[in-house]
């Protein structure tokens, strides 16, 4: 069975940025993905610059999955975009709660992520594919693993088709959140985000602010390594090509892959594995 492979790129700021996102968009199309999603900035910042790339993405025969935030946003707000979506033959969309822009402190009329999927669901019927975020080493907002367990739940029984998981390093956290999943009546397919790994400095900090666990004896590693960028990158595609490799022999159904607008550390992963295209 092919491995089902995603690519997540964010919206550039700038005309440079977006010519070189369309050539990294065909550097990857080698691997056939499922579909390019896009995110979507704190309480819509983004919006504008999101669409403009959905629409070319899918203008150039791709499936594209625009990321849709609901924090900060009203109903009204949510049902133009959805219009302008689904105007735009967008079959699939990356359902989530978000987070406030800084200075803002109204929530808007959404709190969580399950009333975002209940109201495309009110609105749409079943025009949009939706995915939700799962958090295997537990949301950081999250007041215990068990709140964290019975939102996601929500979400699934919300009318989610699939969920991509925040990135991890241990795929133990991965199995473990599966079968919990599992354990509570849920079914839709789980796909691991996967986080190639190009500048650890830039990763541990990232990795500090969402909440993502670098394992002790990763960081250590990566310590060693000082300034040396070659053996960082040789050993951070070790790292992350083991990892999809125990994902899949596990049972993972795909990959979710955030590029960072990157393409080389994402193909030479997906040839290490042996996936279609390369």
């Amino acid at each position: 069975m092919k491995t089902e492979i995603s690519i997540e790129f964010f919206p550039p700021q700038t005309p440079d940025g977006m010519e070189k996102l369309r050539r990294v968009r065909e550097e990857l199309a080698v691997l056939k993905p499922a579909y390019y999603s896009v995110t979507f900035g704190a309480g819509g910042s983004t919006r504008e610059r999101t669409f403009a790339v959905v629409k070319e993405i899918a203008a150039a025969g791709y499936e594209a999955a625009p990321h849709l935030s609901c924090i900060g946003s009203t109903r009204d707000n949510i049902r133009e975009i959805l219009q302008e979506y689904k105007a735009a033959g967008i079959r699939r969309i990356v359902a989530l709660r978000g987070d406030l822009p800084s200075g803002m402190a109204e929530t808007g009329e959404f709190r969580y992520a399950n009333e975002l999927v209940e109201f495309i669901r009110s609105e749409t019927g079943d025009h949009f594919r939706l995915e939700v975020a799962a958090y295997p080493e537990w949301h950081p907002q999250a007041r215990t693993p068990a709140d964290d367990l019975a939102a996601f739940v929500r979400k699934a029984k919300a009318g989610a088709n699939s969920a991509i998981t925040q990135y991890f390093y241990n795929a133990d956290a991965y199995f473990h959140f599966v079968d919990e999943v599992r354990a509570a009546g849920v079914d839709i397919p789980i796909f691991p985000g996967i986080m190639p790994i190009g500048s650890f400095s830039k990763l541990a900090r990232f990795s500090d602010a969402c909440g993502a666990e670098l394992p002790r004896w990763m960081r250590r590693k990566f310590e060693g390594f000082g300034d040396d960028v070659d053996s960082i990158r040789a050993f951070g595609l070790d790292v992350v090509t083991e990892l999809c490799q125990r994902l899949l022999a596990g049972g993972a159904p795909g990959l979710h892959f955030y590029s960072m607008n990157q393409s080389s550390l994402v193909r030479e992963i997906c040839r290490r594995l042996k996936l279609e295209g390369l």
